[in-house]
């Protein structure tokens, strides 16, 4: 058993999961929930601080994950068993406790990539592609932040597809794409000219004029591989425009669910660094004795604890909403905006619990604490999905 893993009884219940939410997952569910917590533990923990430290991604690891059965859960033709959202979401909480690095690849290509095949590829479309990328033949990244149109891709983007007869023609940027300097096509989201509305293309990686550069010096999700890409006349067919895709609502269609997904990444990032403060606390000692004994010590381990249980109970309501066809666009704001709020809180504690060592690798924070602000700000802005909710609440929109 490697050091960092944490005994979970009979019960297999994560230590923070302290209302047992896992208990709420089918039966089969739960089995494939231990199965991807194991590979996590054996196979990803061991390697995790390295890769993050050298800005690298494990590429020989994505087999791995595609075997566990959590690409593509979300669409029958690449799942592998019925499944819930609730399922889907405690797998990235399964996935981020260990890395969010690891976490976000999966969330991109299984999430965003493949969602945006499933929501709004044809029925042709869906079949060519979704069964290989759950298999993990496949990667996916999804191109729609550019380098002057982040919160505002509403209205702001500046990419352009002008049709030819059967032919797309595509021109223009984008910024912080995940997986894209190794992804096998990339979903490039792009503005009609002649309409006006926002189109969908599969863009694979090879095609003239696509080009990818890797952002370098990050400090956060470093083992994420995100790219600048230029499109300098890539030609498109029609057949590869996502023909269920007509405009930026129905784009939103994709984003909702990786939305909630977000949220519960967050999750499991704040319970990945409350564990590590847990272990941490039992085996370092001042005063003679262990500083999990002391008061201010608990105090802010039962403060994480509780912010914890108050975001997986704001993610599982949301999945339950989304299972029953309920989930609104501000549900899933909300959800994103106060778990990313809870988790960045948590994470400061958990540094705090190890003083000077929670800025170092080896004690198992210090990557935590420095992934949880990508994540804070990625698929929205605090900001950008408080002003959904406030819009919701007063039925008035605030966001120019």
């Amino acid at each position: 058993m490697h050091p960092n893993h944490i005994p979970t009884g009979r019960s297999n219940l994560l230590e923070g999961d302290f209302y047992a939410f896992q208990d709420l997952l089918a039966p089969e569910e739960r089995e494939a929930a231990l199965r991807l917590r194991d590979f996590m533990e054996r196979e990803v923990r061991p390697i995790a601080d390295d890769y993050w430290d050298r800005a690298e991604f494990p590429h020989h690891l994505i087999p791995g994950i595609a075997a566990t059965g959590v690409l593509g859960t979300a669409w029958p033709e690449s799942r592998r068993f019925p499944n819930s959202a609730l399922f889907r979401g405690w797998a990235a909480v399964e996935i981020a406790r260990v890395d969010a690095s690891f976490a976000t690849f999966v969330g991109v290509t299984s999430g965003l990539a493949m969602g945006a095949i499933g929501v709004g590829g044809s029925d042709e479309q869906r079949a060519a592609w979704l069964p290989p990328m759950g298999r993990g033949e496949v990667v996916g990244a999804f191109g729609l932040t550019e380098p002057l149109a982040g919160s505002d891709t509403a209205r702001g983007l500046r990419t352009t597809a002008v049709r030819r007869g059967d032919t797309w023609i595509l021109d223009g940027a984008k910024r912080w794409i995940g997986n894209a300097t190794f992804a096998d096509i990339t979903l490039i989201w792009a503005k009609d000219i002649d309409d006006g509305q926002v189109k969908g293309f599969i863009v694979r990686k090879d095609t003239p004029g696509f080009k990818t550069e890797k952002i370098e010096r990050k400090q956060s999700l470093r083992g994420v591989q995100n790219a600048d890409i230029t499109l300098t006349g890539v030609e498109v067919p029609e057949a590869d425009r996502l023909q269920r895709i007509d405009s930026f609502k129905d784009l939103a269609g994709v984003l909702g669910p990786t939305r909630v997904g977000v949220a519960w990444e967050a999750m499991g990032i704040a319970l990945g660094a409350h564990e590590a403060a847990v272990r941490y606390a039992a085996e370092r000692e001042q005063f003679g004795r262990p500083i999990a004994s002391f008061q201010l010590v608990q105090q802010k381990l039962a403060e994480n604890l509780a912010d914890v249980t108050a975001g997986l109970a704001v993610c599982v309501r949301a999945a339950q909403l989304e299972d029953a066809g309920k989930r609104r666009d501000e549900h899933a704001a909300m959800a994103k905006a106060f778990c990313t709020s809870r988790m960045r809180t948590v994470v400061a504690r958990a540094r705090a619990v190890l003083g000077g060592n929670g800025i170092q690798l080896d004690h198992g924070v210090a990557r935590y604490f420095a992934d949880a602000e990508a994540v804070y700000s990625y698929e929205g802005t605090y900001d950008m999905n408080t002003l959904i909710v406030g819009r919701a609440i007063t039925g008035r929109q605030a966001f120019v």
